[in-house]
């Protein structure tokens, strides 16, 4: 019984031990994307690209998740408040909720699913097919000129992707509530209008996006690099991307919003 007792204690402290080093690993890891972004700033057209294929890419899933949601929180949102006599209410409900919270939340878990993932295989693969190595030996650095575009090309893609969510998703509740429903127009957009302040909640909102987008790439171009140069590990590491970023999201998600979003009424 106390070998047993021994031997989860030595198991539970060296996972411990391992994560605690492998998160320095990570922050040693993007202190060097950092210093040698420079070059990628000098050669925009490298992060533009990757804009366009971690954003642009990224739009179609964005666009239609958001219309959805929009829809399910006017449908939902009416039926509730439409039972206190507060139906005109509506737009500011779903305005509110996608500006606040569920737009960057659910952005950003897209965004993870989408691109984040799409980030890790690539730059694993080419760990895996030895073109990171070959980079090497013709003294190209592939943090430079691999995972810096790619992790600004996200960061600045992140908070975009969140607004068309949100845009959309207004939308949405638009079609449901004022379309089909037949709620009064001019009702769900005055009182929208004079319910969402900018800097509370259009401001913490992009900020809350802005957050995600930085985390979200910075596990995927780490867990790609970082990933063993096997199917399998490759295979691991995209798992590892869309499971730790959307634990971090979350839970970012309540850190920034017990900072934001107290006392404000």
């Amino acid at each position: 019984m106390a070998r047993r007792i021994r031997i989860v204690i030595e198991s539970i402290g060296h996972r411990m031990v391992d994560s605690i080093w492998r998160l320095g690993c990570a922050t040693h890891f993007m202190l060097l994307v950092l210093l040698k972004s420079v070059p990628g700033f000098l050669r925009f057209r490298l992060i533009t690209r990757e804009i366009y294929y971690a954003g642009v890419m990224s739009l179609i899933i964005i666009l239609v998740s958001g219309l959805f949601v929009g829809m399910v929180l006017g449908l939902q949102g009416y039926e509730t408040l439409q039972k206190f006599g507060s139906e005109s209410a509506v737009g500011t409900l779903v305005a509110l909720s996608l500006v606040r919270e569920l737009g960057p939340v659910i952005a950003a878990l897209l965004f993870a699913s989408r691109a984040g993932s799409a980030m890790t295989a690539e730059i694993g693969l080419m760990k895996a097919t030895e073109q990171l190595a070959a980079m090497g030996m013709m003294a190209v650095d592939p943090i430079a000129r691999i995972v810096a575009p790619r992790f600004w090309g996200g960061v600045f893609s992140m908070p975009l992707l969140a607004a068309m969510f949100s845009v959309m998703g207004v939308f949405g509740g638009y079609l449901v509530t004022v379309i089909f429903i037949g709620v009064d127009e001019g009702s769900f957009w005055s009182q929208m209008q004079s319910s969402v302040d900018f800097r509370y909640d259009i401001v913490n909102g992009v900020i809350k996006s802005c957050f995600f987008g930085v985390v979200v790439t910075a596990i995927a171009v780490f867990e790609g690099f970082d990933a063993p140069p096997t199917a399998e590990g490759v295979s691991g590491a995209t798992t590892r991307t869309v499971v730790t970023s959307a634990l971090a999201i979350l839970g970012l998600d309540f850190v920034l919003t017990a900072f934001m979003f107290r006392g404000v009424s």
